[in-house]
C-alpha cells in the first residue's frame, strides 16, 4: 500500500503472523469477523470428514485481531506457553 492511499484514510491490510509466515486478511471488518466465526463454528464439527478441530484456534486467532476479549485470551496463552517452554529448557 502506498503512503498516498494510507493518507486518504484507506484501511491498511490486516496481516496475521503464524509460524513465521504472513497471511493477508480481507479489508472488511465484517468479512474478517465472519471468517473467524465460521472457522470456530465448523471447528466444533471437527469429528466430521473434511472439517477439523484445527479450525478453532485459527478462528480464534482471526477474531483476536477484532475483539479485545479474544485478544487478551491469546496474549495470556502466549505468556503461558513461553513460561512453559522456559521451564522445560531450565530442567
Amino acid at each position: 500500500m502506498t503512503d498516498r492511499n494510507h493518507a486518504r484514510g484507506a484501511p491498511a491490510h490486516r496481516t496475521i503472523h503464524v509460524f513465521g509466515r504472513r497471511f493477508h486478511m480481507p479489508r472488511s471488518r465484517a468479512l474478517r469477523v465472519l471468517i473467524g466465526v465460521l472457522l470456530v463454528f465448523f471447528g466444533f464439527l471437527g469429528f466430521l470428514p473434511v472439517l477439523g478441530f484445527w479450525m478453532i484456534p485459527l478462528g480464534l486467532l482471526i477474531l483476536s485481531y477484532e475483539f479485545h476479549v479474544v485478544r487478551r485470551l491469546r496474549r495470556r496463552t502466549i505468556v503461558w506457553w513461553e513460561k512453559r517452554q522456559r521451564a522445560k529448557q531450565g530442567k
